[in-house]
């Protein structure tokens, strides 16, 4: 199976500090402000020390992913930038346009990750007021409408969401952006099945993984498709196991009680299925979940709140270990993300794939 690794670009600003990300109460002004000069840094180390790609996310705490990306394709060469977007913000059609564009100027670098939208107070601040499992529901219109779009004919469609008459774009994409999308709740996954080509979770303990990719799998095959899939995960790789956990040990430690327990609330509060699903991670314990896997960054940030924590060589095995389960994507990250692309790009990455070499 093709193995795939990814880095991620710190839109919202970096830190050796967990940062805050999507709702966290956590401060987004950050020792390293989102300027370009400094994102370049982060995507010209990811695509020196061989990551395929980074994600960019979407939302009003950090730097629109569309124009930031755009803007590094003549820092890099061959990088993929994996753009992060919501669908029930703009027009499906427009977005075709905007990605048969974007693919053409780029050569081919582009692919998407469909943000559905797990927060109504978040959405709202987008002028967006439709239900959670509504907003799935208009997902799925969206998609159709993008791929109608790309198809090279003129795509009509009337739905619930949308009334589109002869969508089109100037060419199609060449190739085509390949889709993006997570989501945990049961809104989420026929929409996963019936129109993404990889279907991404958050970082759960293997058997949670294995038992949410086996539900997708299913909701597939009726659709009579087959996905890829992905895993979104921080990483704290050291020279030593001890190094690792020292480094966990001190994130969490410069992080005030208060702001632990105000997350909690907020988390208690959430309408997203994979957010409570990740707080519930932190409330056992221990917060290593699973060997090698730390549920430390879900205290306080949502979103994607697990780590890979350990020696190069541990971390290789549990990318391994989800490897075999079936996930083709691996999505990381960790603080500061320029440092640590270096530190997991020469040291784990060529465990991985040189693991990966071995299969037949």
């Amino acid at each position: 199976m093709p193995l795939h690794v990814h880095w991620f670009l710190p839109t919202a600003g970096d830190s050796h500090d967990i940062v805050g990300g999507g709702q966290a109460r956590l401060a987004a002004d950050t020792s390293r402000p989102p300027d370009l000069g400094y994102l370049a840094l982060v995507a010209r180390a990811a695509e020196q020390v061989g990551f395929e790609g980074v994600l960019t996310p979407t939302g009003s705490f950090c730097e629109d992913a569309w124009l930031t990306t755009a803007a590094l394709l003549g820092e890099t060469s061959r990088l993929k930038f994996l753009v992060a977007f919501r669908p029930g913000l703009l027009s499906p059609t427009l977005a075709a346009q905007m990605a048969a564009t974007y693919q053409r100027i780029s050569d081919g670098r582009l692919a998407l990750n469909v943000v559905t939208g797990g927060e109504a107070h978040e959405q709202r601040r987008f002028g967006d007021h439709v239900g959670h499992d509504r907003r799935y529901a208009r997902t799925a219109e969206f998609l159709r409408i993008v791929r109608g779009a790309w198809s090279g004919e003129p795509y009509t469609f009337r739905g619930e969401f949308y009334d589109v008459v002869d969508a089109t774009v100037r060419a199609a994409p060449d190739p085509v952006p390949p889709v993006f999308f997570g989501g945990s709740s049961p809104a989420a996954l026929p929409v996963a099945a019936a129109h993404a080509d990889t279907y991404l979770t958050w970082g759960e303990p293997p058997a949670a993984v294995a038992a949410k990719l086996d539900a997708v799998r299913i909701l597939a095959k009726d659709e009579n498709r087959q996905l890829t899939y992905g895993i979104r995960l921080h990483v704290i790789t050291r020279d030593t196991a001890e190094e690792a956990w020292a480094v966990a040990r001190g994130l969490i430690a410069r992080v005030p009680a208060d702001e632990i327990e105000a997350a909690r609330r907020q988390f208690a509060r959430t309408e997203s299925e994979g957010q409570r699903r990740m707080a519930a991670l932190t409330t056992g314990d221990s917060l290593e979940i699973s060997p090698n896997l730390w549920a430390g960054f879900g205290l306080v940030r949502p979103g994607a709140g697990t780590a890979l924590v350990g020696s190069h060589a541990e971390v290789a095995d549990r990318i391994a270990e989800y490897q075999a389960l079936g996930i083709d994507h691996f999505i990381l990250s960790g603080q500061p993300h320029l440092e640590e692309a270096y530190r997991f790009g020469e040291n784990v990455l060529p465990l991985v794939a040189g693991n990966n070499k071995g299969e037949k």
